[in-house]
């Protein structure tokens, strides 16, 4: 049996699209008037978006799901997208309604399992692919492996850590919607494929990005290891929490070079 179950589905239309929900809640008076950001970053993590406001001051704007931040030391170019929760579903929605009012650069930042023992606690992985092992994107894209993130986008969050000074190795991901499912036979044949990180947000975004034609990049800290195929959590640790930092940093600087923002 394929996925989804439903063959042909990639041809259908949909009942309702992303803009037509835009317009509801506006009339509804459910979304505020803001400025529509040209880049926005999404932050899954307490911490961070709580050094970003404690450093950044911002304008903050109730959606229907989660916040947006619109960054004033940025013009209101740039904005924070968070307190929406973790895993595709989610944010896959909230990416789809900020395509839909007029944002068209994304940087996704976050947390990520470790697969490899080369790849430590706080270290930056930045994603070159995602496996899909999710849902969203399978009802997005025809059956295939992987997604791939905009290629342009990739190149300038690099350049950002490259300019930065942030060592960051290049890899592939295991984009998964059920962490407690997570098994260590899945685990010992990605690490073997030379996949990097595990996480629940990548592949989707991806595909979602592929078919709206915008452009998305993600990166990712490491919070957790795999890699010797036990659990070792580090969620708190101070090495992620600075390279979180790292990430967010390098998103902001990415976004805010005019040079791919067309």
């Amino acid at each position: 049996m394929s996925f989804p179950n439903f063959e042909g589905k990639h041809a259908q239309d949909a009942f309702f699209s992303p803009q037509e929900w835009v317009v509801y809640f506006k009339q509804s008076g459910f979304l505020p008037d803001f400025d529509i950001p040209q880049g926005v970053i999404f932050c899954y993590q307490k911490a961070l978006l709580k050094h970003i406001l404690a450093h950044e001051e911002a304008e903050t704007f109730a959606l229907p799901i989660g916040n947006l931040y619109l960054l004033k030391s940025t013009s209101n170019k740039i904005a924070i997208s968070s307190g929406f929760g973790n895993g595709a579903p989610t944010v896959s929605t909230v990416f789809e309604e900020l395509i839909a009012l007029g944002t068209s650069r994304f940087i996704s930042i976050g947390s990520a399992g470790g697969l490899q023992e080369k790849v430590e606690i706080g270290d930056i992985v930045l994603c070159d692919k995602a496996i899909r092992d999710e849902g969203v994107s399978h009802h997005y894209l025809a059956p295939d492996k992987y997604a791939y993130p905009s290629p342009e986008l990739t190149a300038q969050l690099r350049q950002a850590f490259e300019a930065q000074g942030t060592i960051y190795t290049t890899g592939p991901t295991w984009t998964i919607d059920a962490p407690y499912r997570e098994t260590v036979a899945e685990a010992r044949h990605y690490q073997a494929e030379g996949v990097y990180t595990v996480e629940m947000e990548a592949a989707a975004l991806f595909a979602v990005a592929q078919v709206r034609g915008v452009k998305l990049a993600s990166a990712f800290t490491i919070s957790d290891s795999l890699a010797e195929l036990s659990w070792k959590p580090q969620f708190r640790a101070s090495e992620t929490e600075q390279g979180l930092v790292k990430l967010y940093n390098a998103a902001r600087a990415t976004l805010l070079d005019p040079t791919d923002a067309k």
